[in-house]
């Protein structure tokens, strides 16, 4: 579609005919994210640069020139974009969905131009935990390389005098956006001991005494704490911990789960529903959480109603967000555009202005209206997949 507003159409709110329902079926919500992938497919999936058998997502709709060009990209939006892709080929196989995968992880790697890795310890973690996935799907062969040269960057930017990753090559801060799924990734290569002790590293030093939420980072040696509390920073941490409570069986990661799954519960969400939202890199934070939330309610292990009850309590925050988000979308040509803040009206974006741009530190700003970016409609489609995911298994 053209970037002018004018070959924008009006949107509908949207009126799903299973939105009174209270509980919508597997089947439904599978429908729900086929629809959400559509969109993204129409809207912001292109060839990079016209390459045959690459793809990439356009980082804003309506986009700007550059956007178009991919000359602005979003390296580990990009890696969202491919696990979404997995999601739904994990979810409903279809060669398509195999080939689309394969062309992002393609596109990627050709976009970042040197290869796979850069300075930045979350960026390359999120890729690694895109690309380890991608390579469970058949048919999706080429992505060995990068996941070599992944772990030899996460393994090797572990600072040992500190415990943890800093959040790019060369600085002082050490952050729970890079060290949280670092330490996913590096367990998902085998690297338990690892994974263990960065898990730690987090509970000692960035969980909140009073609130139980895990803080965003440290400036070290200064011990200069940066007390902003992200809900992506919580679903990491969830993640990390429920992998290693499945491949170690130790309690102590049992119980960081259920303290940190009732901490989100009451400081995080209004009726069940996550709470805040925006766009530019804070377009993702939500959906991030959702995906694992929806691992502690598939995975966390044992059978005794204390942690059936930690994974009905994670997969009911999923699934009463993805209803929100699902009952507040707009629909524009039959396909949804999510909103910013899920408990409110998604609002459509009126051409390009305010575009999102990168800030000073690295970070990407909100476009004016927030469902014009990338990140935001990507955490819908992650939020729609994972209320499948939890859906299907029983919840």
């Amino acid at each position: 579609m053209s970037a002018s507003s004018d070959d924008v159409p009006a949107p509908q709110r949207a009126r799903s005919a299973a939105g009174a329902a209270a509980d919508p079926t597997a089947a439904e919500w599978s429908r729900r994210a086929d629809l959400a992938e559509s969109a993204l497919v129409s809207r912001n999936m292109r060839r990079l640069w016209g390459l045959p058998g690459t793809e990439l997502g356009v980082v804003g709709w309506p986009a700007v020139l550059r956007e178009s060009l991919f000359l602005t990209w979003n390296y580990w939006w990009q890696a969202h974009l491919i696990d979404c892709a997995v999601d739904a080929a994990n979810r409903e196989p279809t060669a398509a969905r195999v080939r689309r995968v394969a062309a992002l992880a393609r596109g990627h790697r050709l976009r970042n131009i040197t290869g796979w890795t850069n300075n930045y310890y979350d960026d390359m973690a999120w890729l690694a935990l895109a690309l380890q996935r991608a390579e469970h799907i058949r048919g999706v062969t080429d992505v060995r390389g990068g996941l070599v040269a992944l772990e030899k960057a996460l393994t090797t930017g572990w600072q040992p005098q500190i415990g943890a990753l800093p959040w790019r090559k060369g600085a002082d801060y050490y952050n729970t956006p890079a060290n949280g799924p670092a330490a996913i990734a590096l367990a998902r290569f085998g690297r338990y001991t690892r994974a263990a002790e960065i898990a730690d590293w987090l509970d000692k030093n960035l969980r909140d005494s009073e609130t139980g939420l895990i803080l965003d980072g440290v400036h070290l040696p200064s011990d200069r704490m940066e007390r902003n509390v992200f809900t992506y920073c919580q679903g990491v941490v969830l993640g990390l911990e429920t992998e290693l409570a499945v491949h170690t069986g130790e309690s102590v990661h049992v119980d960081r789960v259920r303290a940190l799954v009732a901490a989100v519960a009451e400081h995080m969400t209004d009726r069940g529903v996550v709470t805040g939202g925006g766009g530019g890199d804070g377009g993702l934070f939500n959906g991030i959480l959702a995906r694992y939330l929806a691992l502690v309610a598939l995975l966390l292990p044992g059978e005794d109603p204390d942690r059936a009850q930690i994974r009905r309590q994670a997969a009911a925050i999923v699934t009463a967000s993805a209803r929100a988000a699902w009952d507040h979308r707009l629909e524009v040509e039959g396909e949804p555009l999510f909103g910013a803040v899920w408990a409110e009206s998604a609002k459509l974006p009126v051409g390009t202005a305010g575009a999102a741009k990168f800030t000073a530190n690295g970070s990407v700003t909100a476009s004016s209206t927030p469902e014009r970016d990338l990140s935001v409609q990507l955490s819908g489609w992650l939020l729609m997949e994972a209320a499948y995911t939890v859906t299907a298994a029983g919840f």
